[in-house]
């Protein structure tokens, strides 16, 4: 029987590093958790101190990622009303001097205006 493992798979590297970097992390905070308590802090208000500190970081990646959604909608909106602008203006008639002499003509140079051509 063989066992294939598929450890060269992206997905796998990148959950095993994901599941390195949080097991690293609760490390870290245990390590700041103790060293609070040897400064006198009782393990309680060590706890609430590292909760706040989480949801403070975590209401400021919501902020930043809000604005960042609100730049992406303004763009978006933008990009829609210039790519419309173009169309509305390509249908508007305009006066110039055309192979049927000065008047208005639209965009496929038909002359739409009432005038005489021999006129100058």
């Amino acid at each position: 029987m063989t066992t294939n493992t598929h450890n060269g798979r992206w997905s796998h590297r990148l959950g095993r590093g994901a599941g390195r970097a949080w097991r690293g992390y609760l490390r870290r905070e245990q390590r700041v958790a103790g060293w609070l308590v040897t400064r006198g802090v009782p393990a309680g208000a060590a706890t609430a101190v590292l909760w706040i500190v989480k949801l403070a970081v975590l209401g400021m990646l919501l902020y930043t990622v809000s604005w960042l959604v609100l730049l992406l909608a303004f763009a978006v909106v933008a990009e829609w009303l210039a790519r419309n602008a173009d169309e509305d203006d390509e249908k508007q008639p305009e006066l110039r001097d055309g192979h049927s002499g000065v008047g208005l003509y639209d965009k496929d140079d038909w002359r739409i205006d009432m005038g005489d051509p021999d006129e100058p």
